[in-house]
């Protein structure tokens, strides 16, 4: 397996290459931050010598935000038979979504402890340049959460969603009929129908009201 590492961290950089060549893997480059990940790739393949997977930080220099991940998801669309395992500090939805997005063949998302776990490590970069999925489990229960969030909210009627909408504007029942022009009757029914949809149950009282609120802000 022909490897390369795009981490800032030299020390953390040269452990993970001495795991892998360790394990009879070639670590083909290192480099430090996201623009010179793109630069060392392109050159490879230029030469015909593409690696089978990148190993990079989401967060690299100059920036240290994002700079490893878009790396990553422009290589993915540049490369599509690249492997590309990114590993990050905490678990990060929204760069998560950004990766998975599309096709999740050959991509990984791992939190940094899970290095320490060699073995499981090493065989999810592997995993990845095979063209197989490689998530932390962390990241599959938060991804997984926001999706039941946003099932949750799939289940409303367009005319729900829009009475929920208001809802969160502040308004109140009689407000939303009339800007609905529908009766206050009407309306009470479409607020109960959203109370149940979401899952709250009478017990909740006045907090329904700001629950489903949240619910809906959240998604």
């Amino acid at each position: 397996m022909r490897v390369v590492i795009a981490e800032d961290s030299v020390l953390l950089r040269e452990g993970l290459t001495r795991l892998l060549t360790d394990r009879g893997h070639d670590v083909v480059a290192g480099v430090g931050d996201g623009e010179a990940l793109i630069k060392t790739i392109t050159e490879l393949d230029a030469q015909g010598e593409l690696p089978d997977v990148v190993v990079a930080d989401v967060r690299m220099p100059p920036t240290h935000t994002d700079e490893g991940v878009r790396a990553a998801v422009q290589l993915r669309k540049a490369h599509p038979g690249l492997g590309v395992l990114v590993l990050s500090q905490y678990v990060e939805e929204r760069y998560a979504t950004e990766l998975l997005a599309g096709s999740s063949r050959g991509v990984g998302y791992l939190l940094k402890d899970r290095v320490a776990e060699v073995r499981e490590f090493v065989d999810a970069v592997v995993r990845v340049a095979e063209g197989g999925t490689a998530l932390d489990p962390e990241v599959v229960a938060q991804l997984l959460g926001r999706s039941r969030k946003q099932d949750v909210l799939a289940g409303l009627t367009p005319r729900e969603r829009e009475v929920l909408g208001l809802m969160a504007e502040g308004r109140t029942n009689s407000a939303i009929a009339r800007q609905l022009v529908v009766s206050d009757g009407a309306v009470e029914k479409h607020v109960s129908n959203i109370f149940l949809k979401l899952g709250l149950s009478p017990s909740d009282g006045d907090h329904r009201r700001v629950l489903a609120v949240l619910t809906y802000l959240k998604s």
